[in-house]
């Protein structure tokens, strides 16, 4: 759908952006952003046969994750729309639940030295021989934590089962077993999807262990055995 406005969701975005013109007298560029976040989102949702009002978490889910080619900044202001946009949806009784609720944009974090440009990145990354299999594990340890934003312990603490592959997205517990689904791009995919077919089962040599990235021994991993890196 080529026009924006002609999309079946315009009408209610434009309520939205005027209930926030009435009650917080944003400015026009602040409005401006809403409204490209809002329409990218329903034009993304016409293309798989919903609207917003009609969306469930995996559509928005799917929305977020073709989102991560850009900046975390950039994910965490859409999702901030969203939430906002869904939440006046469900106190305007225009949908009974809020599919935003347990989304979670990758968290911004400390910017990096000006002084890491991406080949620095890029040689972070390809540190690991992933000839081996704890290279491999360490690959994908590093591609989750690029992609996401997840804290270390968030990180050690996934579980195989927390993973979505399809959908491109973690579940994550947090304080007060709070959870929330962080969506990953199609790199940090990759590399999972590799380390689980050609590295897992041999770091947990037939040992029951549910840790997403278990240490060379099979065990679950912890923040002291990520330190050790290659030599956990």
């Amino acid at each position: 759908m080529s026009d924006p406005a002609a999309l079946p969701d315009a009408p209610l975005i434009d309520a939205f952006l005027d209930h926030l013109w009435l009650e917080y007298g944003l400015g026009r560029n602040t409005l401006a952003a809403y409204r490209g976040d809002l329409l990218q989102l329903a034009t993304f949702l016409a293309a798989r046969g919903v609207t917003t009002s009609t969306a469930s978490d995996v559509d928005l889910l799917a929305f977020l994750a073709a989102d991560a080619t850009h900046s975390a900044r950039t994910r965490a202001r859409r999702l901030s729309s969203m939430r906002r946009y869904y939440r006046f949806l469900v106190r305007e009784d225009r949908i009974e639940r809020d599919p935003s609720a347990l989304l979670q944009a990758p968290r911004l974090g400390r910017t990096l030295p000006k002084s890491l440009s991406e080949a620095d990145v890029d040689a972070l990354l390809s540190a690991p021989d992933v000839a081996t299999p704890l290279g491999l594990r360490d690959r994908a340890m590093l591609e989750v934590l690029y992609a996401t934003g997840l804290r270390v312990s968030e990180l050690v603490a996934l579980e195989l089962g927390e993973v979505n592959l399809r959908q491109g997205v973690v579940r994550v517990s947090g304080k007060g077993d709070k959870q929330r689904l962080v969506p990953f791009g199609e790199e940090a995919q990759a590399w999972l999807e590799r380390y689980l077919s050609e590295a897992r089962g041999t770091l947990c040599a037939g040992a029951a262990n549910t840790a997403l990235f278990p240490t060379r021994r099979g065990a679950a991993m912890t923040r002291q055995a990520l330190a050790a890196s290659t030599t956990s």
